[in-house]
């Protein structure tokens, strides 16, 4: 290739022709290009649905976790889950700027910047995994990452920790979609209470005001109180989100069979597809942020029920996404502090 592409398919090993997302290897070479960005890696934030299958085929060992993040990246040059395909988000200090980008874009050696394309499209080396937080899916480490000239990134925000920027970036996607997607008077239903569902929860209030209403399904009882506490919805639901006819019974008696307009799929897990299909009135919109979604299952089954939902796949990027959930840390307090309790212990 005579000029390095914009899309990075010049780091393309196998195979040929494809993007650096959907390839099976890419090189990672820390020897920048002319219009590559060198990145020093502090942290990886692994999506939730691959950390989850990490620590259920290697247990709570941090040394087996460290040994087989090492190795997905030492196979691909990245990190992209070999089961799922999904893979997470880095932050870090920005090390090398590539000469056909310098003065192209604002932005300037030792700026530190959380990536905001997957590592699955992101040229990685590790030489060390420093530790790992298993409650929050973050692995501190050393390394180098490659951004490409249309990587796009946000720089860390001066009033936010950065554990805490990093993992809202991993999901930012989703809580912009509510802004966009949600109207005044909407029944919103938001399954999962991880970090994306607590985000998805307050943007959903804000943008239903008064005369519409957010539920939320989550299967554990702690997250379920935890809501309550925080008021970020107005019907807490502890349920299995992979027992759809149960949760479409819950639902269809808390709107009295008007079910929800949005629905937003953030949970972790597979098959909870059908729950969100029968839980969405015929008119409505179901969005499948959750990386171990089946696409084949949510239409083949909202066929199988005759419902003619309109169905969005998850898109980690809308514009403006990274400024609307650092805002809602902002706006939020009670959603701050839960998320340093979280994030921040040691």
């Amino acid at each position: 290739m005579s000029h390095p592409s914009p899309y990075g398919l010049h780091r393309v090993i196998e195979p040929s022709g494809a993007l650096p997302q959907t390839a099976r290897k890419v090189d990672n070479s820390t020897d920048i290009y002319s219009n590559e960005i060198l990145v020093d890696v502090e942290i990886l934030n692994i999506t939730s649905a691959s950390f989850a299958r990490l620590k259920t085929e290697h247990g709570h060992d941090e040394a087996a976790l460290a040994a087989a993040v090492m190795e997905i990246v030492g196979e691909r040059g990245k990190y992209q889950d070999p089961v799922l395909g999904s893979g997470g988000m880095l932050v870090g200090t920005v090390e090398m700027i590539g000469t056909d980008l310098e003065g192209a874009i604002d932005l300037q050696t030792g700026t530190r910047i959380a990536t905001m394309v997957s590592l699955t499209a992101t040229p990685l080396k590790i030489d060390r995994v420093r530790r790992i937080n298993m409650a929050t899916d973050q692995v501190w480490v050393e390394g180098k990452a490659v951004l490409f000239e249309k990587g796009i990134f946000a720089r860390l925000p001066d009033d936010l920790p950065d554990p805490i920027s990093l993992a809202v970036m991993d999901v930012a996607g989703a809580p912009a979609m509510v802004a966009r997607m949600v109207n005044a008077g909407d029944v919103v239903l938001v399954m999962g209470g991880g970090k994306a569902g607590l985000l998805c929860l307050h943007e959903a209030r804000k943008r239903t005001g008064v005369t519409g209403r957010t539920i939320v399904v989550e299967y554990s009882a702690d997250r379920c109180r935890e809501i309550e506490e925080l008021g970020l919805a107005d019907d807490v639901v502890q349920a299995d989100a992979t027992r759809p006819v149960e949760v479409m019974e819950i639902i269809q008696r808390l709107t009295h069979g008007r079910m929800a307009d949005f629905t937003i799929n953030v949970v972790n897990i597979e098959n909870s597809e059908m729950a969100c299909v029968l839980s969405t009135n015929d008119r409505g919109t179901i969005f499948f942020y959750n990386t171990a979604t089946s696409f084949t299952r949510a239409a083949l089954g909202a066929e199988s029920v005759g419902k003619p939902v309109n169905m969005l796949i998850g898109n980690g990027f809308v514009p403006g996404h990274d400024q609307i959930t650092f805002q809602i840390l902002r706006e939020n307090g009670g959603l701050r502090r839960l998320f340093e309790k979280i994030y921040l212990k040691s």
